[in-house]
């Protein structure tokens, strides 16, 4: 990832590699290019508990991707998430999208259903070994 005063295009790094304005002034013109705001977007925040999460971008592991997903399968609200089966959820997604999913989504969805009955957030490969021994290899 690109720190946030990293030229948006590598042609607009001088050959050093430091941001170049056009204009080599020196320092301050240096300067100028860390204080531009970011264009990226701010992430939100993810939740610590189940209590804490509002929305489905604040679950541990879950992006935008996952996300849009996850409302494609009828999910709106986290809290939703705490009677949804995680296999059940990855079958359902393999067939909305009519291909096979990767595993890691599997995963994902364990490590975000097990949060939203009361687990400690945990990273998404936390769940891969228990996945294995349930489901085989997928």
């Amino acid at each position: 990832m690109a720190h946030p005063s990293a030229p948006a295009h590598p042609s607009a790094a001088s050959p050093g590699g430091t941001p170049s304005t056009g204009n080599q002034a020196g320092p301050a013109s240096a300067l100028g290019s860390v204080l531009r705001p970011s264009r990226r977007q701010v992430k939100a925040p993810k939740a610590m508990s189940a209590a804490d999460c509002q929305r489905l971008e604040q679950l541990p592991n879950i992006g935008p991707a996952m996300a849009a997903d996850l409302r494609a399968l009828g999910i709106q609200h986290p809290q939703q998430l705490a009677h949804r089966d995680a296999y059940g959820l990855y079958q359902a997604l393999c067939a909305h999208s009519g291909k096979r999913q990767d595993p890691c989504v599997l995963d994902t969805f364990m490590a975000a259903t097990d949060f939203m009955r009361g687990a400690p957030p945990a990273p998404w490969w936390a769940y891969t070994a228990q996945r294995k021994r349930l489901h085989g290899e997928l």
